[in-house]
């Protein structure tokens, strides 16, 4: 009976890793995974930006995986921001193939310290996107800096921050 239940426990757990983890790495920024959280950007009903001087300069960049027959480009190089500020970036994929193609992205922050202040409110990361021939869409970035990036001493000196992703081709069922 104990050993049965053993199994069912152990069984469990393989299931629930995959989503434990990502939600590990997203609350604790392991690994360069950006976190999620909700956007605060007021204090004592004032904007968080009247508080901060100090400017972070994200820099997008886009790629994709070999055999990936997408055109896949930030719409912008870069967007400068207070921390505690929310920013909204996009980036363009175009399938230039001519045959439907799904795709997912990964994503990464540089340097891999600054990950665990960079929170991402919404955007197209680790959802499938699937474009038809010649299909062009424009995929939101809606995410700000942590305001205690200012005070942290492991970030001094770091003004830039580098929001990479990469779309890898999903083969066909």
């Amino acid at each position: 009976m104990y050993l049965t239940g053993l199994v069912a426990v152990m069984v469990g757990c393989t299931y629930a890793a995959v989503p434990l983890y990502r939600t590990f790495c997203q609350a604790t920024g392991y690994g360069g995974t950006v976190q999620r959280r909700e956007v605060r950007s007021f204090f004592l009903g004032l904007p968080i930006s009247l508080f901060i001087s100090r400017e972070i300069v994200v820099q997008f960049n886009a790629d994709v995986a070999d055999g990936m027959p997408w055109k896949f480009i930030p719409t912008q190089r870069e967007v400068r921001v207070k921390p505690g500020e929310s920013a909204l970036a996009f980036y363009t994929a175009e399938n230039r193939s001519s045959a439907p193609i799904t795709g997912v992205s990964t994503y990464n922050v540089t340097p891999m310290k600054a990950a665990v202040y960079f929170n991402k409110i919404q955007c197209f990361c680790f959802e499938e996107q699937r474009l038809l021939p010649g299909e062009q869409v424009d995929m939101p970035v809606f995410f700000y800096i942590d305001p205690e990036f200012e005070t942290d001493p492991k970030m001094d000196g770091i003004n830039n921050i580098i929001l990479s992703y990469t779309f890898f081709r999903i083969p066909d069922q």
